[in-house]
Parts: C-alpha cells; sequence; structure tokens
C-alpha cells in the first residue's frame, strides 16, 4: 500500500557562496591602522600620544635646552601644527626685526643691570658667571651657548611651545593669557635658580614676564630670540671686561 503522508524534506542552510558576497560582518577584521591626519590630530591634542609627547619634550629640556627644541620642531612637523601658532612669522624686514631686536635686548640689559636688580638687593658681582671676567678662552663656548642655547633655544621653549599649549587648554581670552605670562615666567625664573640663585630667578621672571607679555601681543618670535641673545652678550660684554660693580653702580652708588 502506498503512503498518503508526504516525505518531510528539511532545507539545510546554504554556506555563503563568494560571488553573493555575504560574508558575516564578525568575521571581517578590524583595522588599526592610524592615518597620518589621526595621528597628527592625536599629537596636537591631550589623549595619551600627546601628553607621551609632552613628557617627551620635557624630559629633553631637562637633559639639555637644545635637544628639547629639536624634540619641539619635531612635533610641529609631525602634528601639522601651522608654524605661525609657535610664532614663526617670516618678518616684513629682517634688518629691522634685527636692529629692534638687538637695540631692546641690550637697553633692557643695562637697566636690569644698573636700576631694577639694585632695587632687589642683587650683589654687583654675578658670582655664577665671575669666572667669565678676562677668560677669553671661554668666550667662543659661551656665545654659542647663550646665542643658540639661551637666544633661539628658550624662546622657542618658554615662548613659542609652551604658549601654544597651555593656550589649546586655557583658550585665547585676556585672562587666560595673563595666566600663560604669569605660569611661563615662573617657570622660567625657577629654572634658572640652581646656577644663578635667587637673583638669577628675579631677574629671570622680570624678562620672562616682559618677553611673555610682547608674544601673548604680537605672536611673533624672532625680535624676542634676538632680543633674548643680545640681552646675555650684553651681560658677558660687562663681566668679561671687569664692568659689573661699575653698572650696577651708575644709578645707585
Amino acid at each position: 500500500m502506498s503512503s498518503n503522508v508526504p516525505e518531510r524534506v528539511e532545507q539545510l542552510p546554504q554556506p555563503p557562496s563568494e560571488e553573493s558576497g555575504s560574508i558575516p560582518d564578525a568575521a571581517e577584521p578590524r583595522s588599526t591602522h592610524i592615518t597620518n591626519d589621526e595621528f597628527a590630530t592625536r599629537l596636537r591634542g591631550f589623549g595619551r600620544l600627546g601628553l607621551v609627547a609632552i613628557l617627551v619634550i620635557l624630559a629633553g629640556n631637562l637633559i639639555v635646552v637644545p635637544l628639547s627644541v629639536v624634540l619641539v620642531l619635531l612635533w610641529v612637523m609631525l602634528s601639522r601644527t601651522p608654524w605661525r601658532e609657535i610664532g614663526y612669522v617670516r618678518p616684513k624686514s629682517w634688518a629691522r626685526e634685527i636692529a629692534i631686536g638687538v637695540v631692546f635686548g641690550g637697553l633692557l640689559k643695562l637697566v636690569m643691570k644698573a636700576l631694577v636688580m639694585p632695587l632687589f638687593g642683587a650683589p654687583a658681582i654675578n658670582p655664577a658667571f665671575h669666572y667669565l671676567a678676562g677668560n677669553t678662552a671661554a668666550l667662543p663656548g659661551i656665545l654659542l651657548a647663550v646665542i643658540i642655547s639661551a637666544g633661539f633655544g628658550e624662546e622657542t621653549f618658554f615662548r613659542s611651545y609652551l604658549f601654544e599649549r597651555f593656550g589649546k587648554l586655557f583658550g585665547a581670552s585676556a585672562i587666560a593669557k595673563i595666566a600663560i605670562v604669569v605660569i611661563t615666567a615662573a617657570w622660567f625664573g625657577a629654572v634658572h635658580y640652581p646656577k644663578q640663585g635667587l637673583a638669577g630667578v628675579e631677574q629671570a621672571m622680570i624678562a620672562g614676564l616682559l618677553f611673555g607679555a610682547i608674544f601673548a601681543v604680537t605672536g611673533r618670535i624672532w625680535m624676542l630670540m634676538i632680543a633674548h641673545a643680545a640681552f646675555d652678550v650684553v651681560a658677558l660684554a660687562i663681566i668679561y671686561f671687569h664692568l659689573e660693580s661699575y653698572v650696577a653702580h651708575l644709578i645707585f652708588k
């Protein structure tokens, strides 16, 4: 006898064909590749990568200032930070920029030595650098240091880099800029304490406040670099030619 009950055929699921392209998403590996734009954005930010970059640059500054400058410039390039944001703006006239920087820096040092520092009770003779008096052999090395390390290096780090970083954190308001000027000037003064003592801190803080205020207003760094170098070169000349006591007592006998 034939059965009238229809046979039950079970349909098994068919595997996805390559032609259909219906491979489940879970099987697709996630890409961990970071594009150059993403890398630059993270370097400019304050996430893990951005904080690591800041720590590396700070570590370079603790070792030697020129190293931190190299790291700052490398950070600017890798993070694609516009050069104008760190004050590297080409002046309309280099001759004018250099002249203003030399005159401003040189006169500032004379005013500090003859008027300002005596009011703070600073000694007429700077004991930290008195060994340079008449020391011709030491001139090449110290001149290179004050021009490259101090003029170019310290201004790039304390003004260009720190103003850019703090500016991203605090904003561009007047109060924020004042805070940045004060913070960077205090930091600039503090790093002078180990070699120059309290008088060195006072002088550096005053110069830092003045230079920082100028940078906050102009956003340009070249004149300040030249002024910083001129400031230190005049200081060196005063020491070398045994003029410290004479200049220090020009106003206050």
